[in-house]
């Protein structure tokens, strides 16, 4: 089972997130981010490299596609809140993205 991040590493790990975008969640210990692409094939292809990484990982994102907006949000189901996994995929994401 995957730990749920400590005080200390929320500080560290979240920051660099919350400053890129990403937000805590409504109502739930996760974050969220929405990508606005160019167009729905430059959100398609995030969303399928995005996918590659998750599943290396085995840690898999919530989220949505419409047009060129893709909404996500992470969480890990195992530790009933964010993970180390969660910061991980996010960053990855962003990098990803290329915005």
């Amino acid at each position: 089972m995957t730990e749920k991040l400590g005080a200390e590493a929320r500080e560290t790990d979240l920051a660099p997130l919350l400053a890129a975008g990403w937000a805590m969640a409504d109502g739930r210990d996760a974050i969220h981010k929405t990508f606005v692409f160019g167009n729905f094939v430059d959100a398609f292809a995030f969303m399928t490299k995005a996918a590659i990484w998750a599943e290396k990982w085995n840690h898999h994102p919530e989220w949505s596609n419409v047009y060129k907006t893709v909404d996500v949000t992470l969480t890990t189901h195992d530790a009933d809140g964010l993970s180390a996994l969660d910061v991980k995929l996010a960053a990855k994401m962003d990098q990803l993205s290329g915005l």
